[in-house]
């Protein structure tokens, strides 16, 4: 059987062997409850889970007390917007967000709209960008939060976080960001960028599964969501549960790598990117990269293939493993919903492949993937 080339990183990445390490090491060794105050197990363990947080803080500049561990980006997404709307429903009952958000955005916006809040969803041109004047527009004295995502998981577009922040600032609305995809690939800064709530996952940068962490502003303003889940009133009140220590452990680790290792992986990650896509588009006619290519995360390509339709593609490419658009929602047929608010059309929108490339992806992948590709897209306009 032949090995399987991984080109989808953007879904989710392989664990660090070091991030291994570091989880073993708390399944193993420091096995305590640091909620255990009690004795000197717990309390070792208890000083752990705070250097982690002091590791996370450190990357997006803020106190190491701002940052609370959850499951995952989605359940951070769950308490940015509907622990935020609760808490705030009296100051207001508008939210913004955009068409091309992750489904963990769109669904709790969904679900707050039965619940009488108004929902703003900003379009995006075919670039994938949102319009800030028309943000600015949106925002009214009934809005008391603005949630866009740092980067775009199916195309890698990045929003302007810098001029989103200020924007929110200056009309003094909270600012959530989900940077799932973004945080460990580019800098963040929550201070400059005047974010809010920030939301973060392990899983997206070769730590491990069921493991997130959300960042809230203590101070100017002070940001405390209402709890979605409770019983003991764990990590500030806003998230009860005993700790899963060996994940947020692993969680820290692997973003302290990524940070130390982030301007290096950029540049090799966007050289091998563009490698593959320029052996694409020598090889082939009708080959289209949907997305901002100049303001994107460097390992991301989306790619379209006139001629063909993605289903098709990706059953005639056993040999790689790639997706049509978020593996959370990769059961579905539909088109993708993020492409489909780009407008680019019915052909590029049916035929599009998300490739995504990743730390442990060698020069031998990307020539053994890309001719793979090229062979697969003749096969299937030679038959059609």
């Amino acid at each position: 059987m032949k090995q399987i080339i991984y080109l989808d990183n953007a879904s989710t990445t392989p664990v660090d062997p070091a991030v291994i390490d570091t989880i073993s090491t708390f399944l193993k060794d420091h096995y305590a409850n640091p909620a255990s105050l009690t004795h000197q197990l717990g309390v070792d363990v208890e000083t752990q889970v705070q250097q982690a947080r002091q590791q996370i803080a450190n990357i997006i500049h803020c106190q190491p007390s701002d940052i609370i561990w959850t499951s995952g980006a989605t359940e951070s997404n769950n308490i940015s917007l509907i622990g935020t709307a609760r808490k705030y429903r009296e100051r207001g009952n508008h939210i913004i967000t955009c068409q091309t958000e992750h489904k963990s955005i769109l669904d709790p916006c969904s679900y707050l709209q039965t619940q009488g809040f108004e929902v703003t969803y900003l379009p995006v041109d075919q670039q994938g960008h949102i319009n800030l004047e028309e943000l600015k527009n949106h925002i009214s004295d009934q809005t008391i939060l603005v949630s866009l995502m740092a980067a775009n998981n199916e195309t890698g577009v990045i929003h302007p976080l810098d001029k989103i922040g200020q924007i929110t600032h200056e009309s003094n609305v909270l600012f959530h960001c989900d940077a799932s995809q973004a945080f460990g690939k580019i800098p963040i800064d929550v201070q400059s960028q005047h974010i809010d709530l920030l939301s973060i996952s392990g899983h997206k940068i070769y730590g491990p599964k069921g493991i997130g962490a959300l960042y809230l502003r203590r101070e100017h303003p002070k940001v405390q969501p209402e709890p979605l889940i409770f019983g003991g009133g764990h990590e500030l009140g806003v998230r009860s549960g005993t700790l899963n220590v060996p994940g947020l452990m692993g969680l820290a680790k692997a973003a302290e790598i990524s940070s130390q290792v982030m301007n290096q992986e950029k540049e090799t990650l966007n050289q091998m990117a563009n490698s593959f896509e320029n052996a694409l588009k020598n090889q082939l006619d009708g080959v289209f990269r949907n997305g901002d290519p100049d303001q994107c995360l460097p390992h991301i390509r989306n790619i379209s293939f006139a001629g063909t339709d993605s289903e098709t593609l990706m059953l005639a490419l056993p040999e790689l493993a790639v997706s049509s658009g978020s593996a959370c929602t990769s059961i579905n047929i539909e088109p993708s919903h993020v492409l489909t608010a780009m407008n680019i059309g019915q052909e590029k929108l049916t035929s599009a492949i998300r490739f995504s490339f990743g730390r442990f992806t060698t020069p031998h992948d990307i020539e053994s993937a890309g001719q793979c590709v090229i062979d697969a897209v003749c096969k299937i306009r030679k038959f059609t």
